[in-house]
């Protein structure tokens, strides 16, 4: 079943803002996923100040902020918090570096994020307690996912709660199952993807980040190619550090709202989740079309 929102900030001025917009979605997708819940943040300047990026891993060693900060340089300024079951890993060093340095201290660790404008943060348990671990309410930003969890095919622990976020910056939540994923997983691994869990929805996101990284689409094109190779009921949010994007399946029986206004562009699961947002009733309102990809880049 599971709950999606998301927002997209179009207006600098509702930065401030971002959190206490996302803290309210929350209640209108609990109903739909009471096991976990998962939050990606982009544009948090005060968890990610500018020229640092971050790492966002579960199963850390104790003394994963001494491991990291022995293989950096002093003026990486590492530091270290957790988020439920997440340990959040920030230094002042680029992304591809601050995740080489992981999981070479680390490799029994799992990496769930990896951003230079963004964060995430994976969790189990109630997603009204989560968004009180994640500080949510205080997030600011120019774009936020969150997604709460009915687990059905895979355990529930925070290794199965979404976003799947792989690659730098992008992240993936969904509703809904894909039956040919083993396929999938079997010809990417073929191209060398590496994957870190059994879930059909990282088979999803690495597909989206293989064909961006290998392939060089743009999100639209790498989505609207996932639409044409996955079978499934789906729907999906993608975010990436400059882009906003919904894609359903052609039978749409995944529930999906987008609401489109001059200052944002927001998507749920259920209009409930969005409809506290300012200047709803000047929004345009629709229920996006079967088998059709919706884009919006900053």
């Amino acid at each position: 079943m599971c709950g999606i929102a998301g927002i997209h900030l179009r207006d600098e001025s509702l930065v401030p803002q971002l959190g206490s917009l996302m803290h309210e979605m929350v209640e209108g997708i609990v109903v739909r996923g009471p096991d976990s819940a998962g939050l990606a943040l982009y544009g948090d300047h005060d968890r990610l100040p500018e020229d640092y990026s971050s790492v966002s891993m579960l199963d850390a060693p104790s003394d994963i902020k001494q491991l990291v900060a022995e293989k950096l340089p002093q003026s990486a300024d590492v530091s270290v918090e957790e988020f439920a079951e997440t340990t959040f890993v920030r230094a002042k060093v680029f992304s591809k570096e601050l995740s080489q340095v992981v999981r070479e201290v680390a490799p029994e660790a799992m990496i769930i994020g990896t951003g230079d404008d963004s964060v995430v943060y994976k969790g189990v348990g109630n997603p009204m307690d989560l968004r009180e671990t994640y500080r949510l309410s205080e997030a600011t930003g120019w774009q936020g996912v969150i997604h709460t969890r009915l687990a059905t095919e895979s355990a529930v622990d925070a290794e199965g709660a979404h976003p799947y976020s792989v690659g730098n910056g992008l992240s993936m939540v969904h509703n809904g199952s894909f039956s040919n994923h083993a396929t999938i997983r079997r010809e990417l691994e073929d191209e060398g993807v590496e994957f870190d869990s059994q879930n059909d929805t990282e088979v999803a996101a690495r597909f989206i980040s293989y064909r961006m990284e290998e392939k060089g689409d743009d999100l639209d094109t790498a989505l609207k190619e996932l639409s044409r190779t996955f079978d499934g009921f789906y729907t999906l949010l993608v975010t990436t550090e400059n882009g906003f994007a919904v894609a359903r399946d052609e039978f749409a029986c995944k529930p999906a709202i987008v609401a489109e206004h001059p200052q944002w562009v927001a998507m749920a699961s259920e209009f409930q989740a969005i409809s506290h947002l300012p200047g709803i009733e000047d929004a345009t309102i629709f229920e996006p079309e079967p088998g059709k990809v919706y884009t919006w880049n900053r």
